[in-house]
């Protein structure tokens, strides 16, 4: 049976991928009672970059789930880097066994990009919000005047944030547009200018490209 992976953890699957494959063949042959140790650390390596094919529901207004994982928080913020304004914040808390590819939210134009370096902390913790390496990407819906921005934030394992776009970039609902490695943490701004009716709940798992957040009405 094959494993669809992502493209993006390409280099990981080569430098850890490599000596576990080793490490097994050698414990079989040498030391059997070992070989289920780098068994598992192969099985977990193409658990956590597992990309597997998904049908996105399309719609006009609709919000799709960027990431796997539960939805940790829906609250009202203030965004101030590319919407400037009031918002509605949902976000999502991904586990290392949840599946790390992003989607896009919406079908739309990347309008704006901000990478910013910070602190690694545990992704669960509220102060992680502001203070974690972050990279925030603003997004203009096709076909409507609405924006709404998407936030990628590292955790306390992970420590890379891969955002596979840039300025100017149309993508599809559901589209991949990178990863973050090793436990983390995604949200969806929202402007209070445009009327959200929010679909989930915090603690409801939800599963990037397919579940639908909320909808939105001009």
């Amino acid at each position: 049976m094959r494993i669809p992976l992502t493209k993006y953890g390409i280099r990981e699957l080569v430098l850890f991928g490599i000596p576990c494959v080793t490490g097994i063949g050698l414990s079989l042959v040498l030391l059997p009672w070992i070989a289920p140790i780098p068994i598992f650390f192969l099985a977990f390596l193409f658990n956590f970059f597992r990309d597997p094919n998904r049908h996105t529901p399309q719609g006009a207004g609709l919000i799709i789930a960027p990431a796997d994982g539960t939805v940790s928080h829906i609250v009202p913020v203030f965004e101030d880097n590319y919407l400037k304004c009031d918002t509605t914040k949902i976000s999502i808390f991904m586990s290392v066994l949840n599946v790390h590819v992003n989607r896009v939210p919406v079908h739309g134009r990347v309008e704006f990009i901000k990478h910013t370096k910070g602190k690694f902390l545990d992704a669960r913790d509220d102060e992680c919000f502001s203070s974690n390496e972050n990279n925030l990407m603003g997004l203009s819906i096709m076909g409507s005047s609405t924006k709404i921005a998407v936030k990628q934030i590292a955790g306390k394992i992970a420590k890379r944030i891969v955002c596979a776009c840039k300025t100017g970039d149309v993508f599809e609902q559901g589209q991949r547009f990178g990863m973050i490695k090793f436990g983390s943490r995604v949200e969806v701004f929202v402007p209070n200018s445009v009327k959200l009716d929010v679909m989930v709940r915090v603690g409801e798992k939800v599963t990037a490209g397919k579940t639908i957040l909320g909808r939105i009405h001009n």
